[in-house]
C-alpha cells in the first residue's frame, strides 16, 4: 500500500504546473543556445544567456544586472569576466556614481543579440508547427497575460535603446 501511495505522490509531484514550464523553458533554452553556437558564438554558454536576457542595449551597474538575473553579484561578476574576455561586453565607469562600474554590449555583442533574435523566432516557429500556430498564439497570450496579472519580473531601465552609447 506504501508503494501505491509513494507511486501517486511521485506521479503528482513531477506532473506540476512549475515542472512542464520549467521544461519547456529548457527545451527552449537549449535550442535557443545551439543556435546561437551554430551562428558563429560556439563559446557561449546557457549560463551566459542570463546576461542577455537582462543586459538590455544602454549601459547597466553589475549590481542591477544582477538583481535582474536574481543571481548574486559574485556568480554576475564571474560571466561577466568571461564575457569580457569573449568580447562580448565592456565596462565604463558608471557617469552617474563613479566608483561603479557600468556593463554595456560591444559591437559582437550586439551581433549576438541580433542572432538570439533571429534564432528565438526560429524556435517560436518550431513550435508553432509542432503544437498549431493558433495553440501556441494562445499559449503566449495566456502566458503573457498570467505574468503581467502576477505581476511577474520587469525588464531593466537599460532595455530602452541607448542612442547616446557609444557603438
Amino acid at each position: 500500500m506504501q508503494d501505491e501511495h509513494s507511486q501517486q505522490n511521485t506521479r503528482r509531484l513531477s506532473g506540476t504546473l512549475a515542472r512542464i514550464l520549467r521544461e519547456f523553458s529548457r527545451d527552449y533554452d537549449r535550442r535557443v543556445a545551439q543556435g546561437i553556437q551554430a551562428r558563429g558564438h560556439p563559446r557561449i554558454r546557457l549560463s551566459h544567456q542570463v546576461v542577455f536576457a537582462n543586459i538590455g542595449l544602454g549601459r547597466i551597474r553589475v549590481t542591477e544586472l544582477a538583481e535582474c538575473a536574481q543571481i548574486t553579484q559574485q556568480a554576475m561578476g564571474k560571466t561577466l569576466r568571461e564575457l569580457e574576455a569573449l568580447g562580448y561586453i565592456e565596462r565604463a565607469v558608471d557617469e552617474q556614481d563613479r566608483r561603479a562600474k557600468a556593463i554595456r554590449l560591444t559591437q559582437r555583442g550586439r551581433q549576438l543579440v541580433a542572432d538570439a533574435i533571429e534564432v528565438a523566432e526560429e524556435v517560436r516557429g518550431e513550435y508553432a508547427a509542432r503544437i498549431g500556430a493558433a495553440d501556441f498564439a494562445e499559449l503566449d497570450t495566456r502566458l503573457r497575460e498570467a505574468a503581467r496579472k502576477l505581476e511577474l519580473g520587469y525588464l531593466p531601465a537599460s532595455w530602452a535603446d541607448d542612442t547616446t552609447a557609444d557603438p
